[in-house]
């Protein structure tokens, strides 16, 4: 990968900035390329450049769904999977996994972060499966979390879905790249350094 040159003063925050870069990025390419992922009806279809990609989220939200009921009912929880990934509680209230739900976005960031950050190329091919897999664990978490919280506190939904576990997904991300960056790509950086000036 070839060396960005920033200015002085810049240098110190360097890995922050292409962090940034990156981030914002990939989410502008997701957003007006990736067309139907945040509908609210698993009816509409996910298109990439007008090719139909639905598959993957289709199977991903019955996924999502049928084990997040299954964590649930281990819990003691009596909410119930119908139909479409609609999960109901007792006292009526429903919750749709819909595919904006499948934690797919956020493994796709995970995944350009760390491909086009600096780092070698060997260890991204086990650290990067290895924080997708995070993402896909924190995403099950958020969704049995939040299914089951609204049982007893519908008024909790819209906090906990567009606020508290969007944002802890970035801040899962965001970790997981500091310690890429501190543990792996410096380390290797600093080490290439040494090897150059010894020769």
């Amino acid at each position: 990968m070839p060396k960005i040159k920033f200015p002085e003063k810049l240098e110190p925050f360097k890995g922050v900035i292409l962090f940034a870069v990156i981030l914002i990025g990939s989410n502008f390419f997701w957003k007006y390329n990736i067309k139907g992922d945040e509908a609210f009806s698993l009816d509409s279809i996910v298109s990439l450049w007008g090719m139909n990609i639905s598959a993957p989220f289709n199977w991903m939200a019955k996924h999502v769904a049928h084990l997040s009921i299954f964590i649930l009912n281990v819990l003691g929880s009596e909410v119930i999977l119908k139909p479409g990934n609609i999960f109901q509680h007792s006292n009526g209230y429903t919750v749709q996994i819909v595919w904006a739900c499948t934690g797919l976005k956020q493994m796709y960031i995970f995944f350009c972060i760390i491909a086009f950050y600096r780092g070698p190329w060997l260890k991204k091919l086990w650290f990067i499966p290895l924080g997708l897999f995070v993402v896909y664990l924190f995403n099950i978490f958020r969704i049995a979390f939040i299914i089951g919280a609204v049982e007893q506190h519908p008024d909790w939904f819209h906090f906990l879905h567009l606020y508290a576990f969007k944002y802890s997904f970035y801040l899962i991300i965001f970790l997981m790249w500091v310690l890429w960056e501190e543990k792996i790509a410096r380390k290797t950086a600093t080490k290439n350094i040494s090897n150059t000036e010894v020769e």
